[in-house]
């Protein structure tokens, strides 16, 4: 059972006329109201995200010098790599920056991590490779804020490094030449701490831009690859609002566009029209899994070839191969929640689960999302990986995961991520060691009592209005839904 939440509206009501001057419904200005947009400004800026309302790449700390960086070390002559990671979010980073860097003729290498031979993040062994290649700038996407004995080797090899990553930075910084994250700096200084990877690289690659139009005389319209912002950042589950929310909802008309041929031919493998409008859950639900799957079974040069290739032929083969290894990750993912649900259900008193399979590679991040739905307790799933163990989390809202995780550093041989969602590795030796810590944070953080998930509702509604046309389609003025923009839920009272 979930407690019901009434959302309660700020002090005061709205501005009588205000939703007349809107032009919305009475009802769809209460509900923007109770989630907390109580000014006139506000509610306009969320009703139309405007793309000239997104924040110029001049007014982000740390971005207009990492793309001087960039710039100076390409005039110089120097060959950039761009390094990503293997889920939707690196993979569409990297392909963004190849698409702005192609528009100026400029060649560069790439290089996306193999989950089960590499991991996560940047490694020295592919680092010294793309120095025998030649690279002479490497930037990062979606990764490297960890990562401080790799950026030190490609510094010694005489590479200019630039990092561009969203994840939680550790108190000391690798020593790259110049780093863009969100998250750095004070949180009022930032016009958006939550950007994903994606989000990142487009601000990060809209301000080389104009820096490369003097060198190569073009200048690249970035809407063209909105499509891939609005891909990574739904994939990514991160907050749906400001800046945000203005990538998302324009590149969802990209995606409907489908200009990119790789897109067009992903849409139609996963049942859409290539033209189809899709929402964001069909982004999140649909597409990206095809786009994991690469990297959790196969190889993730896969879906970065699918978005790279202007030839629809070689995207619909590509399509297909991701749509199958989709197949086969889901059969694995069943498996292995089949057998994760059985150690929770053996050890019932836990109030956060440890839980381990040796074989449960590649899908652990999904597993373990499935177990917090079920029984709405922090969950980390491990595995083993060469010599150690290696895990992914996920939690609840009132958990904050990586403080947890934190707390538990002594005995992590590495961790990193977010709030709700995180990575980590850790001897096997130390496994029961880790199940009595953690669940001991999480009960000095919430209590000894198990929490009960809360359902908020936005107003009530009674049934003559949920089915008024004109209603159901005001509600669809608050597309896209996801994270920080939830879908209104609506109670209809007294029923029998």
């Amino acid at each position: 059972m979930k407690r019901w939440l009434f959302r309660e509206p700020p002090a005061g009501s709205p501005p009588r006329g205000l939703a007349r001057e809107l032009s919305i419904s009475p009802l769809l200005l209460d509900i923007l109201w109770r989630r907390g947009l109580d000014s006139p400004e506000e509610l306009d800026a969320y009703l139309s995200a405007r793309l000239p309302d997104l924040v110029p790449p001049s007014r982000w700390p740390q971005f207009p010098q990492a793309a001087e960086v960039i710039s100076k070390a390409l005039l110089d002559g120097k060959k950039l790599a761009v390094w990503g990671d293997y889920d939707v979010d690196g993979i569409t980073s990297s392909t963004l920056v190849l698409d702005v860097l192609e528009a100026h003729g400029l060649e560069a290498l790439w290089h996306v991590p193999d989950r089960r031979s590499e991991g996560y993040g940047l490694n020295i062994p592919a680092i010294e490779e793309l120095a025998a290649q030649g690279c002479g700038i490497l930037l990062t996407v979606d990764c490297g804020i960890s990562d401080m004995a790799a950026v030190a080797r490609a510094r010694e090899l005489g590479m200019t490094v630039v990092i561009s990553d969203h994840h939680l930075p550790p108190p000391e910084l690798p020593p790259a030449d110049a780093i863009c994250n969100p998250r750095l700096g004070p949180e009022d200084d930032m016009p958006c701490p939550h950007l994903a990877g994606v989000g990142v690289a487009f601000f990060l690659m809209a301000a080389l831009n104009g820096k490369l139009e003097a060198m190569s005389g073009k200048r690249m319209d970035m809407r063209q690859v909105l499509d891939l912002v609005a891909l990574g950042t739904l994939a990514d589950m991160v907050s749906l609002t400001g800046q945000n929310r203005i990538l998302v909802k324009n590149g969802l008309l990209k995606i409907a566009e489908a200009k990119r041929p790789g897109l067009a031919e992903l849409k139609g493998a996963s049942g859409f029209s290539p033209v189809a409008a899709l929402g964001a859950g069909q982004v999140v639900f649909n597409l990206a899994p095809r786009i994991n799957a690469a990297g959790r079974l196969g190889s993730p040069t896969l879906a970065h070839d699918m978005l790279l290739t202007p030839s629809h032929d070689e995207a619909a083969k590509l399509a297909q191969t991701l749509t199958s290894l989709n197949d086969e990750r889901r059969s694995e993912e069943d498996r292995i929640y089949k057998e994760a649900l059985e150690q929770a259900e053996a050890n019932p008193k836990r109030l956060g689960f440890v839980l381990y399979g040796k074989d449960w590679q590649g899908v652990i991040g999904i597993v373990a999302s499935r177990i917090v739905e079920v029984y709405y307790r922090p969950v980390l799933i491990l595995c083993s990986d060469g010599e150690s163990l290696k895990g992914s989390g996920r939690s609840v809202p009132e958990f904050d995961l990586h403080a947890g995780l934190t707390r538990c550093a002594d005995m992590l041989l590495g961790f990193g991520g977010h709030r709700q969602a995180a990575g980590l590795r850790i001897a096997p030796g130390r496994l029961d060691e880790l199940r009595e810590r953690f669940d001991a944070v999480i009960r000095e953080e919430l209590g000894e009592a198990p929490l009960t998930p809360s359902l908020k509702i936005d107003a009530e509604m009674p049934f003559s209005q949920a089915s008024d046309f004109t209603v159901l389609k005001g509600l669809e003025l608050l597309q896209p839904f996801g994270i920080g923009n939830p879908e209104p839920i609506f109670a209809s009272l007294p029923l029998r």
